[in-house]
């Protein structure tokens, strides 16, 4: 007898939306996460494309929100539970946690999420939010009209400093090497639009400002320092899943990250994969919820099936 129907593991957005789902079906199910429910909406400031609020809300009130509600369906949340092992194949789940304590289930939703790679520079913890950001897609309009920076060379960096045209008066973008790694066509794209500038073969060493962004502090190839004035930063260098407990060698995983199928399954029978932990393309707040929401229904049926 397993100790739970369901264990979610990760209480982001993703992870919140699977335990409301699953709480309103009467799955006797528990949500896992390691420090307190939110993950990397916690870090938003304001979030204003979230359907449901025309005046935006801050990424701490929705969660809240979304916590509340999972808990008004009697969701049960163990904060600080630290999973250091998984055993996933066979028709019981076995999680370990940091205490020792094991966890018994017939499903788990996997949504550990993933983070930004970070430059590590004084002032970018400080200012995360207040004009550090690592999505355009959530903090471009916040920026119409203004002077910012965009740090990468790939693809995603590249197409986002097009992006950000859309907003920005004008978008520079730093890169560490003397050539871009993005494809020839997107780098075609940059390269014809006017509101692009590049910096080459330099490094941000600080990011500078009191209430929000000011300054960017470079350092090229050659060790010489110079200032640009821009009102906002995009950290575009990539992203780490959250895969550190998870076993690689059972799950079909690609560049680190989970492979589902459209319903959230893994290879593994009872496994679902949910929202940034996952090999996709668009990591947002909205699809990251969706597919909770298909996991918890994922995981419904199969254990209706057993």
């Amino acid at each position: 007898m397993s100790d739970y129907q369901l264990i979610i593991v990760g209480g982001g957005p993703t992870g919140l939306a699977a335990g409301l789902y699953a709480a309103r079906a009467r799955l006797k199910c528990v949500l896992l996460e390691k420090g307190v429910p939110g993950g990397q909406v916690l870090t938003t400031d304001w979030i204003d494309n979230y359907p449901g609020f025309p005046e935006g809300i801050s990424g701490a009130e929705l969660i809240d929100r979304m916590t509340a509600q999972a808990k008004r369906f009697e969701l049960e949340i163990r904060s600080g539970a630290v999973v250091t092992g998984m055993e996933l194949a066979g028709p019981v789940k076995t999680l370990t946690l940091e205490d020792g304590t094991t966890l018994t289930a017939q499903a788990v939703i996997l949504a550990t999420g993933a983070r930004p790679n970070k430059l590590n520079v004084p002032g970018e913890r400080e200012l995360a939010g207040k004009g550090v950001s690592y999505c355009a897609t959530c903090d471009g309009p916040f920026f119409r009209d203004q002077e910012i920076a965009v740090i990468g060379g790939g693809n995603t960096a590249i197409q986002e400093a097009v992006y950000l045209t859309r907003f920005a008066s004008k978008v520079t973008v730093i890169h560490r090497r003397g050539e871009l790694r993005a494809t020839r066509i997107v780098q075609e794209q940059a390269f014809a639009n006017k509101k692009i500038e590049f910096i080459w073969n330099s490094s941000v060493t600080a990011i500078e400002g009191a209430a929000g962004v000011e300054n960017l502090r470079l350092r090229d190839n050659d060790g010489k320092e110079s200032t640009l004035p821009v009102q906002g930063i995009f950290v575009l260098i990539g992203i780490i899943a959250n895969n550190e407990i998870l076993p690689a060698e059972q799950l079909e995983m690609a560049e680190g990250f989970i492979q589902t199928d459209r319903e959230m399954r893994t290879n593994l029978p009872g496994v679902l994969g949910a929202g940034d932990i996952c090999y996709k393309e668009v990591r947002q707040v909205i699809n990251g919820a969706g597919e909770g929401a298909v996991a918890a229904m994922s995981a419904e049926h199969y254990l209706a099936g057993l």
